[in-house]
């Protein structure tokens, strides 16, 4: 039998540590601004940068409007036939016109122009209307939940759709319609619709707009405009025509016809399905591990036998991520992932049910021009275009890293880097490329000039550029610019750090004509919904029993928001799950004992002695190091918590520290225990809720990890990007349980 002594254990605290600690108690996430530079008639230039990213603002003194110049692209959409860009960043949503021009706000989304500070976390997202009108977003009212809200984008109308709808994890809970008449949304396990009509006073209740149950990932719309809703083993189909008239009126499904009957149920929590441009045919990806094709009419339980309904079902390599599909109009499909950085592509041949691999692209981002013929395939890595039909590289078009991007037509594309918002003519021989607007200025300043307001330069690269403030960036050339100033005859300019807050510093205007000091982000706000936590640290234990599901989006997560947090594995999830287990060592992560096998320490049908503790705790050593070659932590504590002191005595005989959970979200009870033991099933959103509301102090929050046996509607795990958000922007530090037990 393996034994360590218990004083391998001790974890020392560093200089370091607490070093870091002050570091980020004054310093993780704040706005930064930079770069001030005061104009002759009181205009002021600077930088404000969060999460690195930045962004050009000039400001007017003498009413303390702000004005952005640039954008930072990190999400996109082309709307309004191509006409208009939106762009997402931190710093809020923009509209720009594809012809070129400066941002535009959009106002009812968060932006640090409207006094919103920037939120830690993921950006918040919005879907757009294809004809540009409207955006929905959710804005949240409490850490778990927030209100769907409809903006349109060229005014200040905002209307609330649903209140208290659950904060999105990893999928927008909302579709729009090819046609923009109407939109499909979840909220508690249910599908509403919500049309686009001119008075949308007059609509009925949302209880009498549900489809049915299932999740966003239920229901999709097909390039024909039809509407499609997979609920169980069934899938329904609603054409274009009938869909919005009826929709109006209610009872959404009576106009539906069966077009799949599937053998198994898709549950869309983890599946994910997608349709063949004429409709025929479907993909399904059943829980990220295996992927099936049928044709549909031929997958009813009524079909000729004889006749095949889907190909031999394909496994997905273990640790796969960033499924894409693309499916073109002449029926070639292709599917795209990414597998530790590595990417494949295969190519499903339907007539000859077989599957082939074909030359890796750069990425796993990918997108069909309208006629099907070619693929731009974009990332950190750059820009690539593909002859579709024969999977060939016609042209590696750029190095950059591609943030975004879209097709304006057949022969030109928008793509947002860390420099430009550019459109590129891949039908001329030379790639001919025209700028929209900047996302970056490396050097910038005024216009030497003797006019009454002087233009703007922004230099991006080894290239100048200019505006007056009002129309687009253009190429200037015999750039002089004006010194650098913090003084008008009016005003004087300076930063000064903060202490507390959401900014590092701020910048401050003084009236040279009149008294008083005042700040320009004066009326920022980062609200109430989150209370801060003044950087107080806790711990996630991730619980593995038996199954693995879940492990891959939460390592994906916490990869994501570059967090280290601990695992508790036995020996039956390492025996059956060999790849999840070295997944975990091989992330990084800290690993620790949960027994060889899943038993309840409490049930009188064992025998529980101190030789029965050690030896199970040994033999889940050796079990781990066998399959990874690396060592558990000594850190342990029962299966289902149950322990006692005679358990905890024989672990700290064998060198471990028992472990207790601080608090117990009960993600634990499936359907079946609810019934047998009276209990309520708490949705993930509440628990969320109720670990942001206990303000403990280096508190350990355990989350457990697969399938319930009796099953639940929704799992914790699958809102881990929302609980990750929450923590991080009540201000806690998530870290590893040995961390917080050192202390």
């Amino acid at each position: 039998m393996k034994s360590r002594k218990s004083d391998n254990l001790t974890v020392k605290k560093s200089f370091f540590l607490a070093l870091f600690s002050l570091i980020f108690l004054f310093n993780l996430w704040a706005v930064n601004f930079n770069g001030l530079n005061i104009s002759f008639d009181d205009r002021l230039l600077f930088k404000a940068e969060f999460e690195e990213q930045y962004e050009l603002y000039i400001s007017r003194l003498t009413d303390m409007s702000i004005q952005q110049l640039t954008v930072f692209p990190e999400k996109m959409y082309l709307v309004d036939n191509g006409r208009t860009i939106i762009t997402l960043s931190r710093f809020g949503a923009v509209r720009i016109p594809v012809s070129g021009g400066l941002p535009t706000p959009i106002k009812g989304y968060p932006s640090l122009i409207d006094g919103n500070v920037p939120l830690k976390g993921r950006l918040q997202d919005v879907v757009a209307s294809a004809d540009g009108r409207w955006i929905l977003h959710i804005e949240p009212v409490s850490p778990g939940y927030g209100n769907l809200l409809l903006i349109e984008t060229s005014g200040s109308v905002k209307r609330i759709i649903s209140e208290r709808i659950e904060l999105p994890g990893a999928d927008f809970p909302v579709k729009w319609s090819p046609d923009s008449r109407l939109f499909v949304y979840e909220k508690g396990g249910r599908l509403f619709y919500f049309p686009i009509i001119e008075d949308l006073s007059v609509l009925i209740d949302e209880r009498f707009r549900m489809i049915g149950q299932g999740g966003i990932n239920s229901v999709l719309w097909g390039q024909q405009g039809d509407f499609f809703y997979l609920c169980e083993n069934v899938l329904y189909r609603v054409t274009n025509p009938e869909l919005f008239t009826r929709t109006i009126y209610g009872d959404f499904l009576s106009i539906g016809a069966v077009v799949g009957v599937f053998p198994f149920n898709f549950d869309s929590g983890f599946d994910r399905y997608w349709i063949a441009p004429d409709s025929r045919s479907i993909l399904i990806n059943k829980g990220q591990k295996s992927l099936f094709y049928f044709r549909l009419g031929e997958s009813r339980i009524d079909s000729v036998p004889s006749a095949p309904a889907f190909l031999p079902h394909i496994t997905i390599p273990y640790g796969s991520e960033k499924f894409n599909i693309l499916w073109s109009s002449s029926g070639l499909l292709t599917v795209l992932y990414s597998l530790q950085d590595q990417i494949t592509a295969m190519r499903f041949d339907i007539n000859s049910n077989t599957i082939r691999a074909l030359p890796r692209p750069i990425s796993a981002n990918g997108a069909l021009s309208p006629d099907g013929t070619r693929a731009a395939i974009w990332g950190e890595n750059g820009l690539e275009l593909w002859d579709y039909e024969n999977w060939r590289l016609i042209q590696r078009i750029s190095r950059e890293e591609v943030f975004s991007f879209a097709w304006l037509n057949n022969n030109l594309l928008i793509i947002g880097t860390s420099n430009f918002i550019e459109e590129i003519n891949i039908s001329s021989p030379t790639y001919q490329r025209r700028r929209i607007i900047l996302c970056a200025a490396d050097e910038y300043g005024f216009e030497e000039s003797l006019m009454w307001q002087s233009r703007i330069y922004a230099k991006v690269g080894n290239e100048w550029f200019i505006s007056d403030g009002r129309s687009a960036w253009t190429s200037a050339a015999n750039v002089q610019t004006r010194q650098v100033s913090f003084s008008s005859d009016r005003f004087r300019v300076f930063l000064e750090n903060q202490v507390t807050g959401p900014y590092k510093n701020n910048i401050y205007i003084r009236n040279l004509q009149s008294t008083g000091t005042v700040s320009l982000f004066s009326g920022q706000t980062a609200g109430s919904i989150y209370t801060q936590a003044n950087q107080t640290q806790i711990a996630l234990c991730f619980d593995l029993y038996d199954d693995d599901t879940g492990l891959l989006q939460v390592l994906a997560a916490l990869r994501r928001f570059n967090i280290r947090a601990t695992f508790f594995l036995n020996g039956e999830f390492i025996r059956r799950n060999p790849l999840a287990a070295s997944a975990i060592a091989e992330a990084g992560h800290e690993t620790a004992s949960m027994f060889y096998a899943p038993i309840d320490f409490s049930d009188t049908r064992y025998r529980i002695t101190s030789e029965f503790i050690t030896q199970g705790l040994a033999r889940n050593e050796d079990e781990f190091n066998r399959i990874t070659g690396k060592e558990l932590s000594l850190l342990w504590h029962p299966p289902y918590y149950r322990s006692s002191n005679l358990v905890n005595s024989a672990a700290s005989s064998s060198g471990y520290v028992t472990v207790q959970r601080s608090f117990d979200p009960g993600d634990w009870i499936s359907r079946d225990d609810a019934l047998r033991l009276n209990l309520r099933q708490v949705p993930p959103a509440d628990m969320i809720e109720q670990i942001i509301g206990r303000r403990e102090s280096r508190a350990i929050i355990p989350i457990r990890l697969g399938l319930l046996p009796g099953g639940r509607d929704e799992y914790l795990y699958q809102r881990i990007d929302v609980l990750l958000d929450a923590l991080l922007r009540s201000g806690y530090i998530i870290v590893p349980v040995s961390t917080i037990l050192s202390r």
